[in-house]
């Protein structure tokens, strides 16, 4: 489209992978004459213009392939996926760090990023001097740095390491200076990566206040990846939903939300794996539901069982259940220890039986995340996310308007008394 602040068309980014062939029987030595040779190699390819990739085997991997969309000025753009998905190498072409191998992009505009803790910072230099060189870069005059100086600097919260090296600076310092000079030095468009996840809860609230407010008053396009989906969810309105290097959506935030969450989840109440002689795993998963099927009731009981195999005995084994909805929030959590009882001490299979008299889930989508560990050790032993979805129906609950999903995610029993 003609007014489109960003244009991607038929957008590709090959990368050539090299494997090398394992010897079990290498010496250290043998190791270390091999990393040798490929250094020279390396060098030797580099000095002839040759490709710096070595390895008995070549692949290419394509990190992006056939990627088309527009972005419009003021546009509030959330761009999610699974790790490895595409999404950092679509930010480091947008951000023009890295070139396509195939298609082409269209920026109109000055473009500030924020991929990774400290980008565009020169480690030796103070917080202040890295103010005026990241407004340098983005071709932003003394005059026009100054000008914004002291919002910078009160938004960052860093004023008493203004004058200290950033290499000193922790990854949260790192990230509020960052995000302070990428916000307020009034760029066209604004590619916001994970890095925000580094900072405390309530950085990240005001960053959020202060993308949107960009976003909305001020007509500056945001372009913000993150796997927090309630964040995505507050800021943006549109998504693009990448999935193996593809776009395998564009469109309302919430549907974005819906396809990337259920995205090769099982439909089923059932989560069932072989049993494994060599470590410890969860083997088996069953949700009962009030309803059969994949329907429950708000408020009727519910039962989870879990078979647990061992190889050898726990020491401080736990059991450990999530439900979380649609946008990955747990909103319950069920769990078993050893503290409580002898549990997971012995090799085999055991198994467990949680039963919940009454599941006061609000009406919406559900899955099950389960976590087995060894408290003593502190180390966690196997993670399911996202298994044994099922929906809860408001079906017998009564109300003289209707119920909307969303509006909650538990409702407990109540009762109200007046007076007067």
């Amino acid at each position: 489209m003609e007014d489109s602040i960003i244009q991607v068309e038929n957008l590709g980014k090959c990368y050539i992978i090299g494997h090398e062939k394992r010897n079990p029987n290498a010496t250290l030595t043998d190791k270390v004459l091999q990393k040798t040779r490929q250094a020279a190699l390396k060098t030797k390819k580099l000095f002839l213009g040759g490709d710096l990739i070595t390895g008995h085997d070549l692949e290419e991997f394509w990190a992006l392939q056939e990627v088309n969309f527009s972005i419009q000025q003021g546009d509030s753009i959330g761009i999610i996926g699974r790790n490895g998905a595409g999404k950092s190498t679509l930010l480091k072409i947008l951000s023009r760090i890295t070139e396509p191998t195939t298609g082409r992009v269209r920026i109109r505009g000055r473009v500030a990023s924020l991929l990774e803790v400290g980008t565009g910072f020169h480690p030796e230099l103070s917080g202040r001097e890295n103010i005026f060189l990241n407004g340098a870069i983005l071709g932003m005059s003394r005059q026009e740095v100054k000008r914004k100086f002291d919002e910078i600097v009160d938004f960052s919260g860093v004023e008493k390491f203004l004058d200290t090296p950033v290499k000193r600076y922790s990854s949260g310092m790192y990230v509020r200076l960052a995000f302070a000079i990428a916000a307020h030095m009034e760029p066209d468009i604004l590619i916001v990566d994970e890095v925000l996840a580094v900072g405390d809860a309530e950085f990240q609230k005001k960053c959020l206040g202060k993308m949107k407010d960009a976003s909305q008053n001020q007509g500056r396009t945001i372009l913000f990846v993150s796997h927090q989906m309630q964040a995505v969810s507050a800021l943006t309105s549109t998504c693009l939903f990448l999935e193996k290097g593809k776009l395998a959506f564009s469109g309302n935030t919430n549907e974005a939300i819906t396809r990337y969450l259920t995205y090769g989840i099982s439909n089923s109440l059932q989560y069932n794996d072989e049993l494994s002689l060599n470590k410890p795993k969860i083997t088996r998963i069953e949700i009962l539901t009030s309803e059969g099927g994949y329907t429950h009731v708000h408020g009727d009981p519910m039962e989870i069982i879990v078979d647990v195999s061992l190889p050898g005995g726990l020491h401080g084994g736990s059991l450990s259940l999530q439900l979380v909805n649609s946008a990955d929030i747990p909103v319950v959590q069920f769990w078993i220890t050893d503290s409580d009882r002898h549990i997971l001490r012995s090799g085999g299979l055991h198994h467990f039986r949680c039963l919940i008299p009454k599941l006061r889930l609000f009406m919406g989508k559900y899955s099950l995340t389960a976590v087995l560990s060894e408290n003593n050790t502190r180390n966690t032993l196997q993670k399911l996310d996202q298994v044994c979805s099922f929906e809860v129906s408001m079906i017998r609950t009564e109300r003289d308007h209707p119920f909307h999903e969303g509006s909650s995610t538990y409702l407990d029993d109540f009762s109200w008394e007046t007076e007067g």
